[in-house]
């Protein structure tokens, strides 16, 4: 299969100019976030809380209000970014990793495996002691981890050292962990609404407690994935260029799939499932900046960073009661994916 860097290279350096853009959109869209909300608190006035807190000076907000823009708005803008930037980085390197523009990063049994832990504790033991993240989060990471062993594991098993080994077992894992899923939510079906509602992805319970235990893994993974953007084109270009340039596919391929898929553990864990971002950022990223993932990744994490935030905005003020954020991911990423889908109809089949 030919990738889209090998067909258009585009731009293949990393522009200070984009990077820059890129940070300022960010932090324009999670100072708007904060500004503004479902509870009108005025922006002029929460700015003036901003400077107050900077300056030492009066606040024109009462300490309730304060609380809702410290303690509610401003960790949930800094979670949403994060999560956006841990889905589209991990989305990217999938694509690279598989060379295929579909990739995304549930395809090996994260988000099923996710999904069977945090159901399991939901039925089984839905009150759970008061670690740094919930039973129901501290499941999800180790499920979504879990997920993705399997499918290395199985991969192996078979004797399948190659990447369509890997994606067939992916399928086969999620599968199986979904059908055990379901049967787990027929055991106590007072549970479902619980359930379906993590499901749908959502950031309406993080604070900085939730932050705090997923930034670690998002940043490792980040590292990672960023030191080994370049090598992603050279994998673009076959198992046989990379080893003449001194490059072991395999070892290659290991390290950005455990760093994408611990980034996508960690988002799962504190906003359940929001799909379509892994697949929807680095296509926007590669329209807009270029097709080498010496671009494309770090980019991408940035642009995740500002479509979740804004998407979480809109989950939280479209309408008189929340929406759940994987709702709005999908609306606006399936027309997208469709799209994607249709153009590259070939890497499709």
């Amino acid at each position: 299969m030919t990738t889209r860097t090998a067909e258009r290279p585009g731009v293949t350096r990393l522009r200070p100019l984009a990077v820059a853009g890129g940070l300022a959109t960010l932090l324009l869209c999670a100072a708007g976030a904060v500004l503004l909300g479902a509870v009108d608190l005025g922006w002029q006035r929460v700015l003036g809380e901003v400077l107050a807190q900077l300056t030492g000076s009066t606040s024109p907000l009462n300490e309730r209000e304060a609380a809702i823009v410290w303690q509610l708005r401003a960790p949930r803008v800094a979670l949403a970014a994060v999560v956006g930037a841990a889905l589209a980085g991990a989305g990217a390197a999938f694509q690279g990793v598989f060379r295929n523009p579909l990739a995304d990063p549930y395809l090996l049994g994260a988000a099923s495996g996710a999904g069977l832990a945090a159901t399991l504790v939901m039925v089984l033991a839905p009150a759970g002691p008061g670690w740094v993240l919930g039973t129901v989060q501290l499941a999800a990471f180790a499920g979504a981890l879990g997920g993705v062993g399997l499918s290395w594991l199985l991969s192996r098993s078979v004797g399948g050292a190659g990447t369509a080994t890997l994606l067939l077992a992916g399928i086969a894992v999620a599968a199986f962990l979904s059908a055990v899923q379901a049967f787990v939510q027929q055991l106590d079906t007072d549970s479902l609404q619980q359930v379906y509602t993590w499901m749908l992805g959502g950031l309406a319970t993080g604070g900085w407690r939730e932050l705090s235990a997923a930034l670690p893994s998002v940043i490792a993974a980040a590292g990672v994935l960023l030191a080994c953007a370049r090598l992603l084109d050279v994998l673009a270009l076959g198992d046989t260029e990379a080893r003449a340039l001194g490059i072991r596919p395999g070892v290659l391929r290991l390290a950005l799939l455990g760093a994408a898929s611990l980034a996508t553990a960690a988002a799962v864990s504190v906003s359940g499932l929001v799909g379509f971002v892994g697949i929807v950022v680095p296509h926007i990223v590669r329209l807009l900046f270029g097709w080498s993932y010496r671009v494309v990744v770090p980019m991408s994490l940035i642009t995740g960073a500002v479509f979740v935030i804004l998407a979480d905005q809109i989950a939280r003020s479209a309408l008189p009661g929340e929406l759940p954020l994987g709702v709005v991911t999908a609306f606006a990423g399936a027309p997208f994916f469709a799209l994607v889908l249709y153009r590259n109809r070939e890497a499709a089949t």
